[in-house]
């Protein structure tokens, strides 16, 4: 990241500094996508807990809502990784995605 860091990347990278919030994006890559209570189940997080930490990432871009879904009087949301900058794949261990045309 350069010195002169936009907000967004700002905001990105202090999403990513949470380990809960690391582990739901490693959970999340490769996904189509997945919905908080399936990431919950998964991770072993309360769903509470989780949720907050899925708006925080939505909040920077770092996943997107793709689909709503009705579910019992309530909505159930699916998401998926959105990141599209190389540094945050370090930070998250991850390799970063193939450059386009490769």
């Amino acid at each position: 990241m350069s010195a002169d860091a936009s907000e967004e990347e700002v905001k990105l990278l202090r999403a990513v500094g949470h380990p809960v919030r690391r582990a739901v994006l490693k959970a999340m890559r490769g996904e189509e996508e997945i919905s908080p209570r399936e990431l919950s189940e998964r991770l072993e997080v309360r769903l509470s807990n989780l949720a907050y930490h899925v708006r925080v990432l939505a909040e920077c871009e770092a996943i997107t809502l793709v689909r709503t879904r009705p579910v019992r009087g309530s909505t159930q949301h699916f998401y998926r990784f959105a990141i599209e900058a190389e540094w945050p794949y370090g930070v998250l261990g991850l390799s970063p995605p193939p450059a386009s045309g490769e």
